[in-house]
């Protein structure tokens, strides 16, 4: 810390690094996390129906699949990707986008998202420096990375990693890390109520739902971590945004009313930005319409 403290860009450049490696963990993660939870639902389903089990087509029944085995692979040839091509970002220009083995394309999405986990990482420590904080508001803001990936491709929210956000952020402000405790609790009660409501209202309204449990699940943590104080720029911000792309969607790219649009990415940036910079926010918003 005395050091960080010192020199604050060490501090910097250590978040960036360590991002980088996270997010080529949280590329593995968005992918097999969804194929673990098919694995565990069919699996359920076998005992509860006496059905044969049928695996995923990407998953072979009775080898370990799980977030650390089997190593990562080409989804071309299925080879292996050795260690060197396997460094976050550097690999991906090394081998110019393609696989060492086949040739076949990789994603570009991989690098990217190292990449944003590292902006992440340096924006937390830049933030609130040599802390634990940053410890804490690190571990959160890749958390709702990994929701944001994962919503982004299944439209699901895991509660493996929706639910310990939200006890963590309740244990991260039994010090008022980020908020009073008591805000914290109100906060998560009042996340989960003010979406289920609307989304209760909806489907009376409409006769189907509005969106689903792991967006009340969500903006519970996201409560839990923010208290309920800031809650109201977390919707706000994530409503603007949701409305400004879903209107897009359908203006220019032949979307309906009726598209399904992933709302967790939203109340993840959402969250993200009122951890940093909330109370910033209500301040101006305070001097803009109250001076």
């Amino acid at each position: 810390m005395e050091i960080f403290e010192a020199w604050p860009v060490a501090l910097l450049i250590v978040a960036g690094v360590l991002g980088l490696v996270v997010g080529s963990f949280l590329n593995v993660v968005a992918y097999r996390l969804p194929l673990m939870m098919e694995r565990e639902w069919r699996a359920e389903a076998k005992k509860m129906l006496a059905e044969p089990f049928t695996p995923p087509a990407s998953v072979v029944e009775g080898k370990r699949f799980d977030l650390w085995w089997p190593p990562s692979a080409c989804p071309g040839c299925a080879k292996a990707i050795a260690g060197q091509h396997n460094v976050p970002v550097v690999g991906f220009l090394w081998l110019r986008g393609k696989c060492a083995s086949c040739g076949a394309k990789i994603s570009p999405r991989y690098p990217l998202v190292e990449a944003f986990a590292a902006v992440l990482a340096i924006s937390v420590a830049y933030v609130f420096g040599p802390t634990l904080q940053t410890v804490a508001a690190l571990g959160f803001a890749w958390t709702l990375l990994a929701l944001t990936l994962i919503d982004l491709d299944t439209k699901l929210l895991p509660d493996s990693l929706t639910l310990p956000l939200l006890w963590a952020g309740l244990l991260v402000n039994l010090q008022g890390w980020f908020a009073p405790l008591p805000a914290s609790v109100i906060g998560a009660a009042a996340g989960y109520l003010a979406l289920w409501s609307v989304n209760y209202l909806y489907k009376l309204v409409a006769g189907q739902e509005g969106m689903g449990a792991g967006d009340f699940k969500l903006l519970a943590a996201l409560g839990a971590w923010l208290g309920w104080q800031l809650l109201p720029v977390v919707i706000l911000l994530s409503a603007v945004v949701g409305s400004v792309v879903g209107g897009t969607l359908i203006l220019f790219f032949g979307r309906t009313a009726k598209t399904q649009i992933p709302f967790g990415p939203y109340l993840a940036g959402a969250g993200f930005i009122a951890l940093l910079w909330g109370e910033r926010l209500v301040e101006l918003y305070r001097a803009w319409f109250f001076r």
